[in-house]
């Protein structure tokens, strides 16, 4: 919770005391210039800019929660990049315009109050109206990157109400704030906090589709960092970093952080010491009346006399109304104008879905309102065997979105979900006829994936017994000065590992003593913690000595045999199952066929094939799961397989001997991208169609 609360109080606090600040200046103009009675007039100004942005907030998150679940994602992608632009700006342009912002506005207050109230009230309206919307429109943004809303909500508020607090105090000099350390330390803040936003808005855009790259990762930590642990948590909610980003989401997230906070940084000056008598400037108090006699203020300008006389509280009234009733038209609009079948069904977590009709046969769309509390799952199930038509994985509270489904003949019912929860499942409805619907996935339980585990388990216990073998005889190589052996022992031994490619989850820290690669260290190659079969590889193929490779290989073939002791007490997490079989081949276009993890023997593309052995093994043993679901899948994964490896073998192993990628032809080096990105897009629904998931 606190990893959400924590970005929006600061933003909360930052936009509050700087919109704070610009009342305090109001107030303390018309009082010096004795006009206290015009005051309410500042307060209706301050009260209708609250109104707007409350309303802005309203109509973002109504207008979001209404749209396609692809559009939803350009949506708040496009709208992350925005309010990015506009805190930079913000940022700036507060930084450069402080030190004027106290006698910009009392100029621009002392020229209204010579107009009448309507531009008293708008003055201030203008001057707290920005603050207000920026503030609607980044609290919005980081929202939509949590897991709730209630968090982001309380620390918005507590935020706003510390810097109301500090606003008071200041303005009655009970509170001394040096405020040029202020907004230096909350700008730097926020720079952190909006390249997560910029970097959060690009994750968006790729998976709606408008970006690509969604599967070109930058790194994958999910293997070694729980991303439930509190660490985790906390550091993916203030600074939006993942276990699993992609290349643009890091280039974005650098590309803005880095050149942004050293024009900030740079940019920071110290301020010279400045009297109380300079209202609001950055490092100074907020303003108090002047003992001296203050100059008069302009006489206002008559009224124009009229036979009625309108009411003090109906301008006050509208303003504030004005921009609650253009919210509540602008979300009439784009409230749920259903497709025709369509309807609107609301749930909440204790009763799940209470009224609903039976739907029609053909295509049908729902509306689904989270009408609870709580987030929720939300799914349209067969009440026979718990088969998901489809789902909504997360539904915030207060929020909708569309579900669209295939009617045929058949009986169905909604299943609601909540945290730490139960499901809860609706009254079931009876469609007639005999249409077909659409394929419907019965959920994977932890007890229908246990035999499946156990078999894999069966499998790597078998392949560390045979790559405890392999390692043994290249270390035997070694110890007897035989490089010659040892150069030709070493791929076997490694590709005996590589087989094992859906456990590496598993192996823990063992992975990095077995499989290291010098990328990240320190010292490159030199770094002490390179260790494993890649380290021996390198001294194999570079010339280094027997001794020297002696306690390589004693340190590769100790981790081997720690490794083999080790897993039968280690837990196989059942969801790496269906993950490894497109995660594998992935690291496999990553590395492998581009040679990167090529440490001199130029066998990248034969570790390849062995991803391929061991992506071929992890689908005969998940077959029996994934046939009963998505037979079409596991059939065309299999044909696309079998034809990636025999180009493989085809290209880069003709005579027997493997060819490293930087020497096959460029169309060669084409087709195996091709033919392996094909396969991996084949790939990428198991993870989905094989999830454990709860059924009660």
């Amino acid at each position: 919770m606190w990893s959400e609360v924590v970005p929006n109080l600061l933003i909360g606090l930052r936009e509050g005391l700087e919109a704070g600040l610009i009342v305090s200046i109001l107030v303390a103009t018309l009082v010096r210039a004795g006009e206290r009675a015009r005051l309410p007039q500042v307060w209706t100004g301050v009260l209708a800019a609250v109104a707007l942005s409350a309303s802005f907030g309203a109509v973002l998150t109504f207008a979001a929660t209404e749209l396609s679940t692809k559009a939803q994602e350009a949506f708040s992608g496009i709208l992350s990049l925005v309010a990015v632009g506009f805190v930079t700006i913000m940022i700036f342009w507060m930084r450069s315009s402080a030190r004027a912002l106290s006698s910009e506005i009392s100029e621009k207050i002392t020229a209204a109050l010579a107009l009448g109230p309507g531009t008293l009230i708008i003055t201030a309206f203008l001057a707290v109206a920005r603050e207000g919307l920026e503030t609607s429109l980044f609290v919005w943004t980081t929202t939509r990157g949590a897991s709730e809303s209630v968090a982001p909500l309380l620390g918005a508020c507590a935020g706003l109400a510390l810097a109301t607090g500090l606003c008071v105090g200041m303005y009655r000099r009970a509170v001394k704030i040096n405020l040029t350390k202020f907004f230096t330390l909350t700008g730097i803040g926020l720079i952190v906090i909006a390249s997560g936003v910029a970097g959060y808005g690009l994750r968006d855009l790729q998976e709606s589709g408008i970006l690509p790259g969604i599967d070109a990762a930058a790194f994958n930590l999910g293997t070694t960092i729980d991303p439930s642990s509190w660490y985790s948590r906390l550091i993916e909610g203030i600074f939006n970093i993942t276990p699993r980003m992609s290349v643009l989401q890091v280039v974005g997230y650098l590309g803005y952080l880095i050149p942004v906070m050293v024009l900030f940084v740079r940019g920071v000056r110290p301020a010279p010491a400045a009297s109380a008598a300079v209202p609001a400037a950055a490092g100074a108090e907020v303003p108090q009346p002047a003992p001296a006699e203050p100059a008069p203020a302009p006489a206002p300008a008559p009224a124009a006399t009229s036979s009625r006389r309108v009411p003090r509280w109906v301008l006050p009234a509208a303003l504030v109304a004005v921009p609650a009733v253009a919210a509540g038209g602008a979300i009439l609009a784009l409230g749920p104008s259903a497709p025709a079948g369509g309807t609107t069904i609301e749930a909440t977590s204790t009763s799940c879905v209470t009224a609903w009709e039976a739907p029609h046969p053909g295509r049908m769309m729902f509306t689904v309102r989270n009408t609870g509390g709580q987030a929720m799952e939300i799914r349209f199930i067969d009440p026979a065997n718990g088969a998901i038509h489809a789902e909504i994985e997360l539904l915030a509270p207060g929020t909708s979105r569309t579900l669209s489904v295939t009617i045929g003949g058949g009986t169905y019912a909604w299943q609601c979900l909540s945290d730490g929860g139960e499901p809860v499942v609706s009254a079931s409805r009876r469609v007639a006829g005999s249409s077909a619907g659409g394929q419907a996935i019965i959920p994977v339980t932890e007890e229908t994936v246990k035999a499946p585990v156990e078999a894999y388990r069966a499998f790597v216990t078998a392949g560390l017994a045979t790559l405890q073998r392999d390692t043994d005889t290249l270390r035997a190589d070694i110890e007897s000065g035989d490089l010659d052996a040892a150069r030709r022992d070493w791929l076997p031994a490694h590709l005996s590992y590589e087989r094992l490619g859906a456990a590496y989850g598993t192996f823990g820290d063992f992975d990095a003593s077995v499989n290291g690669q010098p990328a990240g260290l320190p010292d490159g190659v030199s770094d002490p913690d390179f260790a494993g079969f890649h380290r021996v590889e390198h001294g194999l193929w570079h010339g280094e000595s027997v001794d020297s490779l002696k306690a390589s290989a004693a340190t590769l073939a100790d981790a081997v045999s720690a490794l083999a002791k080790a897993f039968p007490t280690q837990e196989l997490d059942p969801n790496d199952l269906a993950l490894r079989s497109h995660e594998i081949l992935e690291n496999t276009l990553e590395f492998q066929l581009t040679g990167a993890a090529d440490q001199g023997s130029n066998t990248t593309l034969a570790t390849a094939a062995a991803n391929v052995d061991g992506t071929r093994e992890l689908l005969t043993i998940i077959t029996p799961l994934l046939a009963a679901r998505a037979p079409a899948t596991l059939a065309a994964s299999e044909r696309e397989l079998d034809a990636f490896g025999s180009l493989l073998a085809r290209i880069a192993h003709p005579a027997g001997t493997w060819i490293a990628p930087a020497a096959l032809p460029r169309a060669d080096r084409q087709r195996l991208n091709g033919s392996l990105g094909a396969l991996l897009e084949t790939l990428a629904p198991i993870p989905d169609i094989l999830e454990i998931r709860s059924t009660g």
